[in-house]
């Protein structure tokens, strides 16, 4: 007969969608029960009564805790978390509250990050996503650099507020089959945004849960250059995000981008991967410059035994293309910049083969962006 360690070792494996941590852990299992013929019940408690994720947690628990020797049937029951429950819950992950199920459809977060600025993460951002839809899957951009958002100019996208559904959610806006949220659509356009962390962190915060971003398979977050408070707040809101670093070939922008290893090392972040970008300029003529050196990449993902995702030349359609409004990956698939974004989105991909099931839409928060009044 299986034991009651035994199934809750296997619960463990189910992860709650949008807090992405296993339920064992956030202490959702309330009991366990098995009868003398191998018939467990679990009992679940969640953060609300109309969970819009319980469905998610029917299935996982029912494959994981079936899957256990002896187990004959499973019979999953859900209570609510107390109030004073549901508040230890929010110290211990260091939130003001708990999600309400914006986020339970996002298969994968993929944080993109350097540790400088200039090194082109936010071109790649927009081709990564641009690559991964051209791919059939279904993807959304946050741009979270809110002191240097641009990715809306680079998909074409002006200065337009996004509306906000019946359910109080506000709409991404969307561009060739991408779904784009940005600090940039609810500012002046072009205005410098002047916030200390407390404001940041409240505005990504309903980026991520006041936000219908629906069913996606990719979530990619476009961080700000460096270490600070944007990046250690989604670590604390995305747990289990995966983090691509963006260097060039250059010994220097390979050290910088260590300390964003660094810090994703001790926010506890996985790499997924290094992507080296300006790899070389080749001329019309086929002559090779390489203006920033060479193999600074590689020795990244060497010492941080991590692999190499691609190397991005540098290619003046690039460049003309984030001016212009839409990503080269869909204006011309055949340059070698596009084709070598492609190439490292293909490993992105490989490297996160195993996608959340698709779940029921998010009940209603009421929640207002700050610069929204």
């Amino acid at each position: 007969m299986p034991t009651n360690d035994q199934i809750r070792s296997a619960l463990e494996r189910v992860i709650d969608p949008e807090l992405r941590r296993s339920i064992v852990e956030l202490g959702m299992v309330r009991a366990i029960e098995i009868s003398p013929a191998g018939a467990v019940d679990v009992t679940v408690s969640l953060t609300t009564a109309g969970c819009p994720i319980r469905n998610h947690f029917v299935e996982a628990v029912s494959r994981e805790a079936g899957a256990v020797d002896g187990v004959t049937s499973v019979n999953v029951a859900f209570d609510v978390l107390s109030s004073s429950e549901k508040a230890t819950l929010q110290k211990s992950l260091g939130r003001s509250s708990l999600p309400a199920g914006a986020l339970a459809q996002v298969a994968n977060v993929v944080c993109i990050g350097s540790g400088k600025g200039g090194v082109g993460k936010s071109t790649l951002t927009a081709n990564l996503a641009a690559a991964l839809t051209a791919d059939g899957k279904r993807v959304g951009v946050l741009d979270a650099d809110v002191w240097g958002y641009s990715i809306p100019r680079m998909f074409g996208l002006g200065g337009e507020r996004p509306p906000v559904s019946p359910e109080r959610k506000i709409i991404p806006m969307e561009a060739h089959g991408v779904k784009v949220m940005s600090i940039g659509f609810f500012v002046e356009e072009d205005a410098a945004v002047v916030w200390r962390g407390p404001m940041l962190h409240k505005a990504l915060t309903q980026f991520l849960e006041d936000v219908a971003w629906g069913e996606l398979d990719y979530l990619l977050v476009d961080l700000p250059p460096g270490t600070g408070d944007v990046s250690m707040t989604l670590a604390q809101l995305l747990p289990q995000a995966q983090f691509v670093i963006v260097t060039t070939p250059q010994p220097t922008a390979q050290k910088v981008a260590r300390r964003a290893a660094q810090m994703a090392g001790k926010v506890n972040l996985e790499i997924a991967g290094i992507i080296e970008n300006m790899v070389g300029f080749t001329t019309p003529s086929g002559e090779r410059f390489q203006l920033f050196g060479e193999g600074g990449g590689q020795s990244l993902a060497d010492e941080l035994d991590v692999p190499l995702l691609g190397k991005v030349p540098l290619t003046m359609p690039l460049r003309v293309q984030a001016d212009e409004g839409t990503p080269l990956v869909f204006a011309d698939p055949d340059d070698p910049a596009a084709q070598a974004i492609r190439y490292a989105a293909r490993g992105i991909v490989a490297l996160m083969p195993v996608e959340l099931p698709v779940l029921q839409g998010p009940a209603p928060t009421g929640m207002s962006l700050p610069m929204a009044r």
